[in-house]
């Protein structure tokens, strides 16, 4: 009896101790902890839990080791799914208790980064952008097919992996374009989404303009309906430079008479591939144009076009932008010292030399209507230009891209 008197009263005395010590461990779990103002504490991947526990300690954000550790493998044995302290940087609040930072780090509750990729750039600019976030890991090997890269402002954690970020890029592109797609207008004419996104993509790169997307889009779905050459310049200098964006320079007659399967004024319907990663916007007024009867536009002078319905309103609107043109060349001269020796600054995109407008048969108006083929005959043309005029900027119905 006495020895069974003993061992019950061994039990008794180990359980009130044990009830003792996990009361003490939940309260230093529950109190506030030991940080006095907030701090970012960066938890490495691959480091473990024990390292982890010891990091916090050392940073001060809780008080002991041991307690944090025993709480977390309790909570471990009763829980129906393991927790995982994920790695990060991770912003603790002042007095955060031991819980709240479990918590944290087990959600993955980190601070985060984040980079912007605008509409518009090609694959290859976004890799090079994403080549250059310090806090993002890993290489990429290949570039990501063009069109497939959601533009948008994307959150991440440091040491995320580039791939892992693109494949993010590439996943949100594949479910807006398919729910888009769903939601079109009918008799489009384009047959898959593959092909609006190719037409996304060039409307993308016409305008910067939210307001203009929908009648850029409408005027090459009128134009493909009507089976004429879209004549988009952007595509002219994709065929040209590829994934390397921009052209540097004008856009030239040899640039326009240059065969590729990109170049639009020689080539009819779209090109095999999207030219740029389009934005929602630009994949929403591809989809559901507005009903216009719009086949031109050129640049006003203020950052946007006039739209045109015939080629005779298209021509004025042509000679509005060259005086707009000429007069900015005025004004850039009057502005700058007339020195015969020093040499003239190179055009810039919004400032492009036309030849003269005396003859309007001297010259090759873009978006011009193509003259009907005949088949087994050449078709007609209008009158090449000369090869020595091969370098001379045309007229163009915008600023380049």
């Amino acid at each position: 009896m006495r020895i069974l008197s003993g061992l019950f009263t061994l039990m008794l005395v180990a359980m009130v101790a044990a009830g003792g010590l996990l009361a003490l461990l939940y309260h230093q779990f529950e109190s506030p902890g030991p940080l006095k103002e907030a701090r970012v504490i960066t938890v490495p991947r691959g480091e473990g839990r024990i390292d982890i526990a010891n990091r916090l300690e050392r940073e001060g954000a809780i008080a002991h080791r041991w307690s944090f550790m025993i709480n977390y493998l309790l909570r471990n044995a009763v829980s129906p799914k393991p927790m995982e302290l994920k790695a990060g940087d991770y912003e603790i609040q002042p007095g955060a208790s031991m819980a709240q930072i479990l918590e944290t780090l087990a959600l993955g509750r980190g601070v985060l980064s984040k980079v912007t990729i605008p509409e518009g750039l090609t694959s290859l600019q976004i890799v090079q952008r994403l080549r250059d976030e310090p806090d993002l890991v890993g290489d990429i090997e290949e570039i990501p097919p063009e069109g497939s890269l959601m533009p948008d402002t994307y959150r991440y954690s440091r040491g995320m992996d580039r791939g892992e970020l693109l494949d993010r890029m590439q996943k949100e592109m594949q479910r807006f374009l398919a729910t888009q797609w769903e939601k079109r207008q009918p008799n489009l004419p384009v047959t898959t989404p593959e092909e609006a996104l190719v037409f996304a993509s060039i409307v993308e790169k016409e305008t910067g303009r939210a307001d203009e997307r929908g009648r850029v889009a409408a005027v090459f779905t009128n134009r493909m309906r009507k089976n004429m050459r879209l004549q988009s310049d952007p595509t002219v200098i994709y065929g040209v430079v590829g994934g390397q964006g921009s052209l540097g320079r004008s856009i030239t007659r040899a640039d326009l008479d240059q065969k590729n399967d990109y170049n639009t004024y020689q080539i009819s319907g779209l090109p095999p591939t999207p030219i740029c990663n389009p934005g929602r916007d630009s994949i929403e007024a591809t989809l559901n144009p507005p009903e216009t009867t719009d086949l031109y536009f050129v640049a006003d002078g203020t950052g946007g076009h006039t739209f045109s319905e015939t080629l005779k309103d298209h021509n004025a609107a042509v000679k509005v932008w060259r005086k707009v043109e000429r007069d900015r060349k005025q004004d850039a001269a009057a502005a700058t010292d007339d020195d015969a020796d020093e040499p003239e600054a190179p055009t810039g995109n919004n400032d492009i030399p036309v030849p003269s407008t005396n003859s309007t048969d001297s010259l090759r108006l873009l978006n011009a209507p193509e003259a009907p083929k005949t088949e087994g005959a050449a078709a007609t043309a209008p009158a090449a230009a000369s090869t020595t005029a091969a370098s001379v900027p045309l007229p163009i119905r915008k600023p380049t891209q």
